[in-house]
């Protein structure tokens, strides 16, 4: 029995096709990963075309694809377009978009929808443990490091602000006219590491790994792809950015960093409450708000 069977035996004949897909693509050679992101790209390509088609649209061999859908387990193409298509009927949103059918309702509804499926995969692939356990850490840790390239770098900073009323110690990169090892060079093991790793994303990101690893940092990823160089991560908090349109929907992101914000001013206890008392008393005498 070969590894790709052994992988369809043990999967979960619950899960929906999309948290398959996203769940498979750190196993996923490149070629099986590369149809596995035009897939979540473009999920309800998968309910209309033949095997044939979809390697053709995303430019891979027909028998990547048959290695792909037993990856995501199932048995065979018919049986995972079977599984969308009854997926596309029970109301899935994203699965109802495509390269080529424009969404019906709208703009602002379809929008609207995307957004609200976005949100409902990426809190059900959350967990309280994991939130908590991060929130924890940071608030253990002697400085604590978020790191975002670009739309990553817009939330980067974003947490870097709003975990600075509890934390005393925060560094959020890149930061303008300084490089990467003239920062990460005073990462020390007891740290904490936060990447924001979106697509499309830099290839830093690797890098940024690399280096936490190296130091003995902790590493954290907040990822709408999950990809091989962030396996190691110690925290793993998936997102779905998934869209019907050229940009990519950001809201699920937007909710995982503010989770993760609001976790970590609220376990930080007394140490917290007493820092966000005195940038309370800092408001008033500077007369900033």
């Amino acid at each position: 029995m070969n590894g790709d069977h052994l992988r369809w035996m043990n999967t979960d004949k619950t899960k929906p096709f999309l948290l398959r897909v996203r769940d498979a693509l750190p196993e996923l050679n490149p070629s099986e990963y590369k149809l596995g992101e035009f897939v979540l790209d473009f999920p309800g390509e998968m309910a209309g075309y033949t095997a044939s088609e979809i390697a053709e649209l995303a430019n891979v061999s027909n028998a990547t694809v048959s290695r792909f859908v037993r990856r995501i387990g199932y048995g065979s193409f018919d049986e995972a377009r079977r599984a969308v298509r009854d997926e596309q009927r029970a109301g899935t949103a994203l699965l109802r978009f495509s390269s080529e059918t424009p969404a019906s309702g709208g703009a602002v509804a379809a929008h609207f929808e995307a957004s609200q499926q976005n949100m409902d995969l990426t809190y059900g692939a959350l967990d309280d443990t994991v939130i908590d356990s991060l929130s924890e850490a940071m608030n253990a840790a002697p400085r604590v490091w978020f790191v975002g390239f670009r739309a990553g770098q817009s939330f980067a900073q974003y947490l870097g602000w709003q975990t600075s009323q509890v934390l005393s110690n925060v560094s959020v990169l890149p930061r303008a006219g300084e490089t990467l090892a003239e920062s990460l060079v005073s990462l020390s093991p007891q740290d904490i590491v936060v990447l924001i790793a979106l697509r499309r994303n830099s290839k830093l990101a690797g890098a940024v790994a690399k280096a936490a690893a190296a130091a003995k940092a902790g590493l954290a990823v907040i990822e709408d792809r999950s990809s091989p160089e962030t396996a190691d991560a110690r925290w793993r908090l998936s997102c779905v950015t998934s869209a019907n349109g050229p940009l990519m929907n950001h809201v699920g992101a937007m909710a995982v960093c503010n989770l993760v914000a609001a976790r970590t001013i609220a376990v930080s206890g007394a140490a917290g409450r007493s820092r966000m008392a005195s940038i309370e008393d800092g408001h008033r005498r500077f007369d900033e708000l």
